[in-house]
């Protein structure tokens, strides 16, 4: 008999496909409060959490409360930051997007007001403000698309840290093992025909799959792999 897939395995919850606990330490949104007023803190920690590519900074507020926010390159332990309409335009401000003058760079924006940040949160991310024409506010995001958002939208002022930390090479294959493990993907992945028959549906052939590997809807989960539940398969007829 078989073994169980890797997806089987990972489905069953055991502790070796199991995200470690305390992860990540906590949701970075932006704080409803500044929706209806304005907040004043001051960056007084920086945190390197392993949920995020970025780090985060601990902003306290004037009226002693704190929250956890992405940290953009350029600020410090001390810094001044603030949220809300009338917000000063520091690095790491958070003020809607009718008040960002064009050109500007902004991360960890609002596809919708009062979502939290949506658009522009990985490390070294950032979105471009192109222009102000009425009831919308056009930016340039990381993967060169526009988009119109609405000005009640928010936005951070700056580039999120982190952006070349990718650019150190990874030089062994444990280590590129626990930074996967530590953000619960499954990695390695092998591809099913360098599997041995008792492992995958298409191990044991050479390398290739040797069959169809188009598959029912309905078919048991060790046998659910390949084209599921596919039109067609075959290369298209020509004339």
């Amino acid at each position: 008999m078989g073994k169980r897939l890797k997806q089987q395995r990972r489905g069953k919850g055991s502790n070796a496909y199991t995200r470690p606990p305390k992860a990540a330490t906590a949701d970075v949104l932006f704080s409803q409060r500044s929706l209806h007023g304005l907040l004043k803190g001051e960056v007084i920690e920086f945190i390197d959490d392993p949920g995020h590519s970025a780090p985060l900074m601990r902003v306290r507020y004037e009226d002693n409360t704190e929250s956890l926010l992405l940290a953009p390159e350029g600020v410090a332990l001390g810094s001044r930051v603030s949220e809300g309409r009338n917000a000063t335009h520091n690095i790491g401000s958070v003020l809607p997007l009718g008040e960002v003058p064009d050109g500007a760079m902004v991360y960890n924006v609002e596809m919708h007001p009062g979502d939290g940040g949506k658009l522009a949160r990985a490390a070294g991310n950032y979105a471009t403000v192109v222009a102000h024409s009425g009831s919308v506010v056009s930016l340039m995001l990381p993967s060169k698309q526009s988009l119109d958002l609405s000005p009640e939208c928010r936005a951070g002022l700056g580039v999120v840290a982190g952006g070349g930390a990718k650019s150190k090479p990874i030089m062994k294959a444990g280590k590129s093992y626990y930074m996967m493990h530590a953000l619960n993907r499954m990695w390695p992945k092998n591809r099913g025909v360098k599997s041995n028959p008792v492992d995958h549906p298409f191990g044991g052939k050479q390398h290739h799959k040797g069959a169809s590997s188009m598959t029912a809807r309905g078919a048991p989960p060790g046998a659910k792999v390949g084209h599921i539940a596919a039109r067609r398969v075959g290369r298209k007829k020509r004339g």
